[in-house]
């Protein structure tokens, strides 16, 4: 099974291409913006480096977050509309799972104003910087977030994998007809908020 799996719910565009068992080519872009304009070409670029088309593929992994809102936004939007387009299985795929990647560990993840979020199985929690995860949690930590929080906390602390090669190699073992398209795991409402004033009203 070949599966492109990307994800661009934090500062990154990253994008992993599996064929089997092998991750035939994996890439990571650091950005704090501009997603949008660089996905798709990258998704070509990793591609056209196996020597693939898009035709070739048979499953699409995307990361559903929890992360930047917009930026988790992007890769839904896309994951769904190439799944349409191709006729294949998008799966989407969160942060904890791709990271955990079936270990017994607590995933960190960066949180806005010094917070972390942190995630063991279905479970996802943000912490102040005073804050501990629940004491039943795995001790070891992985993730973006986790050195700071296993040195402050005196824990252990795992090497973080690749996400988009997690994303990749959980939609391959997933991926079959019928599931749910993929949908952004938030854990807050968003920043902006509705109009208060009222429409115009059309004469």
């Amino acid at each position: 099974m070949r599966v492109l799996g990307f994800d661009t719910s934090a500062a990154h565009c990253a994008a992993a291409l599996l064929s089997g068992d092998e991750i035939v080519v994996s890439r990571i872009e650091t950005m704090a913006k501009g997603q949008a304009e660089r996905l798709m070409p990258l998704l070509e670029e990793l591609l056209a480096e196996a020597g693939l088309g898009w035709a070739d593929l048979d499953a699409i992994g995307v990361g559903t977050g929890p992360g930047n809102f917009t930026g988790t936004r992007i890769a839904v939007a896309a994951a769904r509309g190439l799944a349409l387009g191709l006729g294949l299985q998008a799966e989407g795929i969160g942060a904890v799972e791709a990271y955990a990647q079936g270990r017994a560990v607590t995933v960190c993840l960066p949180a806005p104003r010094g917070a972390v979020h942190v995630g063991w199985g279905d479970a996802v929690v943000t912490l102040s910087e005073h804050e501990a995860p629940p004491p039943h949690w795995p001790a070891d930590l992985t993730g973006p977030a986790a050195e700071a929080l296993a040195a402050r906390l005196g824990r252990p602390h795992r090497p973080t994998p690749d996400l988009a090669e997690g994303i990749a190699r959980i939609a391959a073992a997933r991926a079959a007809p019928g599931r749910p398209r993929p949908a952004p795991i938030y854990l807050r409402p968003a920043d902006a908020a509705p109009a208060s004033d009222p429409p115009p009203r059309l004469i």
